[in-house]
């Protein structure tokens, strides 16, 4: 089945289970273009968020291509679903390497850009995170970067401030038992006790869980004054909701991916007080983003889900067309190895939703993290922690 845009190609692959997006060029132009590619989850439970972190990289596309390209070449983009899945991720790595010959790609979930590293790596082909939150991340080697702070960024904050800031000595965190959750969930347990408070509950669960019964009696039990939840963004909606029939009325923390609409249309008024991360600035903190989401309410009909992690997948092809600039420039052949002897020589970006972008030697970027609280049924800004 295929899908025209003004801008976009897609037809399925991956045994009918991926999604190919040529993006920004005719074939008239597909010789000369400058291709890149993206693996994202455009079906199976992580769709609603990897659809729209994809539409979000679409219109950047568009609107590089409508000011020239780069040095005149269109930028093309090509999209394969990963599912969220890592053998499904490892697949499209592997496609857009061996088949569609692109020197960089971006990529997102954790599980899914662990698996994929091994294939860039080999292959010497960049791969770009733009979304996975693992502290792992930034050790997967030579050809693997992160564009987003990772979890030791912001859930240092968050479980800095419940202990300084809210006054909380008991926290409770539950997390999935997969790559986004572990690292993520030690990082809170070793910040939260280093800054005076206790973890009285330690608890993980099945990535295919759709009960969370066992784990949330054990943290009733311990009686936290917080609790700290570090799931995926379809579950932990869920998570909140049954901890709530279940008596437990503290204040919940988690990260990035509940700040969304979503969370709140889903929970009503158990969303009250949930308190997550954001790592882009919002419609308050700039001129830009606000025009971007009264852009999405326009065409679309809503804010995005996900609001931060859209932004870093708009300013993705940002980053991609300033490295082939320089490269064009140069006159340097279009490839994996000389993508990122060029990015890392740039090193600092300006980008046009999530401001200044430094990748630093340790693979890892830092950015002001954004404390948003769910009051009267809105996201509104608690504190910002640089």
């Amino acid at each position: 089945m295929k899908q025209t845009r003004s801008f976009t190609r897609r037809s399925a692959l991956l045994a009918g289970t991926a999604a190919l997006a040529l993006v920004g060029a005719s074939s008239a132009q597909a010789q000369e273009a400058l291709r890149f590619g993206m693996a994202m989850p455009l079906s199976g439970g992580q769709a609603t968020y990897g659809q729209d972190q994809v539409k979000a990289a679409e219109w950047a596309v568009a609107e590089i291509n409508q000011k020239g390209g780069v040095n005149g070449k269109k930028l093309e983009m090509i999209v394969l679903d990963t599912r969220a899945d890592p053998q499904a991720g490892i697949q499209a790595a592997n496609r857009l390497i061996s088949v569609e010959k692109v020197p960089a790609f971006v990529s997102a979930w954790s599980a899914v850009v662990k698996a994929i590293a091994p294939v860039a790596n080999d292959n010497k082909v960049v791969q770009l995170s733009v979304g996975a939150n693992s502290a792992d991340i930034a050790k997967l080697g030579d050809y693997t970067y992160t564009t987003f702070p990772l979890a030791d960024v912001d859930i240092t904050a968050v479980a800095r401030y419940a202990a300084t800031q809210m006054g909380k000595k008991k926290a409770a965190v539950i997390y999935i038992n997969n790559e986004t959750g572990t690292v993520a969930a030690q990082i809170y347990r070793d910040v939260f006790t280093k800054a005076g408070g206790q973890v009285v509950a330690y608890e993980a669960y099945d990535p295919k869980a759709s009960d969370w019964t066992g784990p949330l009696l054990k943290v009733r039990a311990a009686q936290p004054d917080m609790i700290h939840i570090q799931g995926l963004v379809a579950d932990t909606p869920q998570v909140i909701a049954q901890m709530r029939q279940l008596g437990l009325t503290q204040p919940v923390s988690s990260y990035s991916a509940v700040y969304n609409p979503k969370l709140i249309e889903q929970l009503g008024k158990a969303a009250e007080g949930v308190i997550a991360t954001s790592l882009a600035p919002g419609v308050t903190d700039s001129p830009a983003v606000a025009a971007y989401v009264e852009r999405w309410k326009k065409e679309v009909g809503r804010e995005p889900n996900g609001l931060p992690y859209t932004q870093y997948l708009y300013d993705a092809p940002y980053i991609v067309a300033a490295v082939y600039k320089s490269m064009d420039d140069k006159k340097l052949p279009m490839t994996g190895e000389n993508f990122r002897k060029e990015m890392l020589a740039m090193r600092s970006f300006d980008l046009p939703l999530t401001g200044k972008l430094t990748i630093n030697d340790d693979h890892t970027v830092n950015k002001p993290v954004y404390l948003m609280e769910v009051k009267d049924g809105k996201w509104t800004q608690k504190a910002v922690v640089n």
